[in-house]
């Protein structure tokens, strides 16, 4: 046993060894995670427009301004997105503000109070199914990476080594 794993009270690994993340990660006490987490903005088909990597103790309307920031000059044929509950509120007027042409409008998908358990809500499947095509790489099983540019460019070769398969069977 070494003297420095003796001194933490860990005895399994060294300290160059310590499991430990690197990078910038947070916590959210809402969602109970711990690490990062990803906002995506996917087309009607489910394929990857845009994604952003942040502390997980950011906002989801922050995060959301971080990833509609990006599609300000881009993506000019965009009129309107679809966003669940936890999108609402003064980030509608700021999406109506991001363009003076070309504006974008934000439309937030709810829940019906009544019904109870899980029920599928109307075009917020469709990012709902893009994470669960990641959630098939090994890579996204855990958060490896350092850096969380990083991470955002391992969900983009992701998504085109996705595209590149359906593009070879047909």
């Amino acid at each position: 046993m070494s003297q420095a794993a003796t001194e933490r009270g860990h005895y399994r690994q060294s300290i160059a060894q310590d499991d430990g993340k690197g990078g910038p990660h947070g916590y959210d006490a809402g969602k109970k995670i711990n690490g990062r987490k990803r906002h995506l903005l996917v087309d009607v088909l489910g394929l990857v427009l845009v994604a952003v990597v942040h502390p997980a103790n950011t906002q989801d309307r922050d995060g959301a301004k971080l990833v509609l920031a990006l599609i300000r000059h881009t993506f000019l044929r965009l009129r309107l997105i679809w966003a669940d509950g936890g999108y609402a509120g003064q980030l509608l007027d700021w999406v109506r503000s991001l363009r003076q042409r070309n504006r974008l409008k934000m439309e937030i998908v709810k829940r019906t109070d009544d019904v109870k358990g899980f029920k599928v809500l109307p075009r917020r499947w469709v990012v709902e199914r893009t994470f669960g095509w990641l959630g098939r790489h090994r890579r996204f099983s855990k958060d490896y990476e350092y850096l969380p540019a990083t991470s955002e460019a391992m969900i983009y070769i992701a998504m085109i080594g996705l595209m590149i398969r359906r593009l070879a069977q047909a």
